[in-house]
């Protein structure tokens, strides 16, 4: 994250007409929430754009723009920008669309506030009582993988991952969208509208993404790792030795969230936490859990070389494809586990869409996205595996991968496994978890600001 002090000195310095936020990871939330105090203290006068993809304008309404005097206002995606920044330097227009934008703001947090005041939740205890509760004895024996401990996928074969990506994504960088019935790739070039400019810049990407792999300007390094694993309450414990009972100390504990916020009365869908997908340490049912990681390197000197050169296109597709292939490693390597190196599904035969459409057997959950927002548990797996050591692959100071072309997570086996959203929750959970993380309330507040379902100043 670039300090606070830098943002507001260069921004003085350049004379700079408007100061932009943008925010990929929880942390920078509260980061800006600061450069907006201290705008207020220097008593700065410039507007304030807030952008990103942890951000939400509903954030900015509530958490943000009581903090600065001058106009704060939330922009979707940078495409959007060029609008609002037209309509802020103009002399004309900027006293309007702020007071429209304070308006707007007031009714956000309004509603916000009278949201928190009206949403239920079930106590903990409750909702633990409605977990997912399944008869291990009935259920599929969990498969042990072929190895325990961690396997190294270094400078992996980019070619064969082009099966694996998903160009959905890849059109969303260019603002390139069909309408249906010609919304994903490949009937996005039957498009009336953007057909024909989605299909110049795919085989512009195709063009690159030969190029760069077989001059090696791109490449990719990966790890797989596998532990005897038994869940204990909303926690899950690893081991270093597969030996039943599990009676020895964890290597490692990963800490579960579980859904709180009331259901719908008619539902039977339990309330979810990612321990409920293991083997309970007292069921005596041999338990195993995966962790994964991959990333493509190269991406940022390619792109500051192509800025170089004024080449602003080929700079923003280098890692847009970058992207792609660290999405399409996890996939492929995902499709290796299930069939081989852990083998519970060795019978799958899926095709690249079945799999994006999550079709296949068990989950790869994410830290920091909604079945486990804390982002901090990516420590856990950083110093488990030795994976920055092993690939290369860092962890910034806001737990923020790098290479940003990075994808991490857990692998889960169990049939009843599936991605869910852990949602709002309540103090009663976040001191809880506080206490099992062995942090403070304050500290685990700030990593899960945006699931607190209450209102924490």
């Amino acid at each position: 994250m670039t300090p606070c002090d830098k943002i507001l000195r260069e921004a003085v310095e350049n004379k700079a007409d408007i100061i932009g936020l943008s925010g990929l990871i929880t942390p920078s939330l509260d980061e800006m929430i600061h450069v907006a105090k201290e705008m207020e203290r220097l008593g700065m006068k410039l507007p304030l754009l807030i952008g990103g993809a942890t951000t939400s304008k509903t954030h900015t309404a509530v958490k943000i723009a009581p903090r600065y005097s001058c106009p704060v206002v939330h922009v979707l995606d940078a495409s959007r920008s060029v609008v609002v920044c037209a309509q802020l330097l103009d002399e004309d227009m900027k006293e309007e669309f702020f007071e429209e934008v304070t308006e707007e703001y007031e009714d956000i947090r309004q509603g916000h506030y009278d949201t928190l005041k009206d949403r239920r939740f079930l106590s903990l205890a409750q909702a633990r009582e409605k977990g997912l509760h399944t008869d291990w004895l009935s259920h599929p024996k969990p498969v042990r993988p072929k190895f325990i401990g961690t396997r190294v996928f270094e400078n992996y074969d980019l070619r064969r991952l082009m099966d694996y990506i998903d160009w959905k994504p890849f059109f969303d960088v260019w603002q390139l969208r069909g309408k249906y019935p010609n919304r994903g790739y490949p009937k996005i070039f039957k498009d009336k509208t953007v057909g024909q400019e989605a299909m110049k810049v795919f085989e512009d990407a195709q063009q690159l993404l030969n190029t760069v792999i077989e001059s090696k300007r791109l490449w990719a390094n990966g790890l797989v790792g596998f532990w005897p694993a038994q869940s204990v309450g909303d926690d899950i414990h690893l081991y270093a030795e597969d030996i039943m009972p599990r009676s020895s100390e964890p290597v490692a504990k990963f800490f579960g969230l579980r859904q709180q916020a009331e259901k719908d009365s008619s539902s039977s869908e339990p309330y979810y936490c990612l321990s409920d997908f293991v083997a309970p340490r007292q069921s005596g049912i041999p338990d195993y859990i995966g962790m994964f990681a991959v990333a493509c390197f190269g991406a940022e000197e390619l792109s500051r070389e192509f800025e170089e050169q004024c080449d602003d296109y080929n700079s923003i597709m280098v890692k847009a494809l970058a992207d792609r292939l660290a999405e399409a490693f996890a996939e492929e390597l995902h499709e290796q586990v299930r069939k081989d190196l852990w083998g519970y599904s060795q019978e799958e035969s899926l095709n690249a869409s079945d799999m994006h459409r999550i079709r296949y057997e068990g989950i790869r959950p994410a830290a920091g996205y909604p079945s486990q927002p804390d982002h901090t548990e990516k420590t856990t797996m950083w110093k488990l595996s030795d994976l920055e050591e092993k690939t290369g692959i860092a962890l910034t100071e806001s737990l923020a991968m790098t290479p940003a072309a990075a994808v991490s997570g857990l692998y889960f086996s169990s049939p009843k496994s599936t991605y869910f959203a852990v949602g709002k929750i309540t103090k009663e959970q976040v001191e809880d978890y506080a206490q099992r993380k062995e942090m403070s309330t304050a500290e685990v507040e700030k990593w899960l600001g945006p699931i607190l379902g209450y209102y924490n100043e």
